[in-house]
């Protein structure tokens, strides 16, 4: 028989979504919550990366609202210096440890269950102990944290033929290498292409021992527009500036993408080739630097297969170096899936209602939830505002995506700031980004959070959106017609 859990919620995964949905619930209210985990530890995805993965974005604003991540400090050397600190893989893992062990057990209020497999409607069971099951009691509401489905390539097989004899390996097994190789072919363009590309880089393998494989060329951000802190205020304001004329004057998409490369916002890896996507990758320009010595890139597409004589893409084909080590980086780790409604009756599915911002999101999800919740007199009310103030923004995946996030952003951001409560969580969020923009004199900030409320401001933000809404038709008729779609309606001109 069944073990009844009978908490308030039952949490599906143990990532970074699922830990900071449960620390802003357990700081914002006084619910009970059970964490259903299938890894041994916290941490999720984390748990099974490949050793040298990094944020690629400030640990200031990552992990969970309660528990700064990391000193606050800026890196000294390295391709990352001059910038604040990006925690690896290990402080992660350590961090949510004894985020789990410190706060969340010790509170009495939250119950987790590793090495435990999730199958729908409440059960779950233990992998390891056969036969012991549990059930959700009947008032438990089921809060999905594994809807976004984050991979990391060795969670899955590559998708193409590898043939008998061809050395491949994930990133994870690159680092377990008892002997170099005569040359590494690196498959795949995203953050773990990247990743991989610098940490072979920075091992001392001379860049033309390495090929890329590189499907498609994705636009990047400057990570240094990103930082927190006084010290890059000017760069933070100049990179408002520019989003604002090239949303007040692009004639495209194309020329709103050109305006801000030439702000320095916007940097690709080729200056001869024009990205076809869009995935919210951050590089520093020490890093870009370092890539764009690697002068073996293939594009060609995907690749087919590999062979011991071929490598076989979409669009063409080329012989290898003999003896190649060939590592796959060609996992989606974060797929554009369709967005559901967040809150559906007695399931929560977490989703970013902040674009890549995933850890700010379910934190922010969680605070919706305990602020607005209790509706006794009309449920259905309380939820359609709940789903009002959480619409799901799907991960970006192709160019016109960057102004698509960004007009789903500045709308909800607008609609957050007219709720007082949700006004004074957002200014007292660690995870949220904007906050730690805000410069750290009283005086200042309070001038920049009043002149960002006023009426004049709002209406031309509001003016902006538009602008971009309708900058949206000059992309081809069905993709034109698919980012409205998921826009929907906008806040009407006054």
């Amino acid at each position: 028989m069944a073990e009844t859990i009978d908490v308030d919620y039952l949490i599906v995964g143990a990532g970074a979504m699922g830990l900071a949905f449960a620390d802003t619930m357990l700081s914002d209210s006084n619910a009970t919550m059970a964490i259903v985990d299938r890894y041994h530890a916290p941490g999720g995805h984390w748990t099974v990366a490949y050793p040298f993965v990094r944020l690629h974005q400030p640990s200031a604003f990552y992990g969970v609202n309660s528990a700064p991540l990391g000193r606050d400090a800026v890196d000294q050397h390295g391709t990352n210096r001059g910038l604040y600190e990006l925690a690896t893989a290990h402080e992660v893992l350590a961090y949510y440890r004894q985020l789990l062990d410190r706060q969340f057990l010790p509170s009495g209020r939250v119950q987790y269950f590793p090495k435990c497999e999730y199958t729908g409607d409440g059960k779950f069971h233990a992998v390891l102990t056969a036969g012991k099951t549990y059930q959700a009691g009947s008032k438990t509401k089921i809060v999905d944290a594994t809807y976004m489905k984050v991979t990391v390539p060795s969670m899955a097989p590559p998708k193409y033929h590898v043939a008998a004899g061809v050395e491949l390996v994930t990133p994870n097994e690159l680092v377990t290498l008892k002997e170099g190789r005569s040359s590494y072919t690196v498959v795949g363009s995203g953050k773990t292409g990247i990743d991989t590309c610098l940490w072979l880089l920075g091992q001392g393998v001379p860049q033309d021992k390495i090929t890329w494989i590189m499907p498609r060329d994705a636009w990047l951000r400057d990570r240094e527009s990103l930082q927190p802190g006084d010290l890059f205020g000017e760069r933070r304001a100049g990179t408002l500036q520019l989003m604002q004329r090239a949303a007040a004057t692009c004639a495209s998409v194309d020329d709103y993408l050109d305006q801000m490369e030439q702000g320095g916002e916007a940097i690709r890896l080729s200056r001869d080739v024009r990205p076809a996507s869009y995935r919210c990758a951050t590089v520093s320009v020490a890093e870009l630097d370092a890539l764009r010595n690697i002068s073996n890139v293939i594009r060609q597409g995907r690749v087919v297969s590999i062979t011991a004589d071929q490598v076989t893409l979409q669009h063409g084909a080329y012989t290898p170096q003999p003896g190649a080590l060939y590592i796959d980086c060609s996992t989606d780790g974060l797929a554009k899936l369709p967005p559901v409604p967040v809150f559906q009756g007695r399931t929560l599915r977490l989703q970013p209602v902040r674009p890549c911002q995933q850890v700010f999101s379910a934190a922010f999800i969680a605070h919706v939830e305990a602020t607005y919740g209790k509706n006794d007199d009309d449920d259905d009310e309380a939820e359609a505002l709940k789903n009002t103030l959480c619409r799901p923004v799907p991960h970006p995946n192709v160019p016109s995506d960057w102004l698509v996030t960004n007009i789903l952003h500045g709308r909800a951001r607008a609609l957050w700031l007219s709720y007082p409560q949700t006004r004074a969580w957002l200014a007292a969020s660690r995870l949220n980004f904007e906050k730690h923009w805000l410069p750290t004199d009283k005086a200042a900030r309070e001038a920049l959070v009043a002149g960002g409320m006023s009426r004049e401001r709002q209406m031309q933000s509001n003016q902006l959106l538009h602008r971009l809404y309708g900058v949206l038709d000059t992309l081809p008729g069905e993709e034109a017609a698919a980012a409205k779609a998921l826009i929907g309606d906008l806040p009407k001109m006054e």
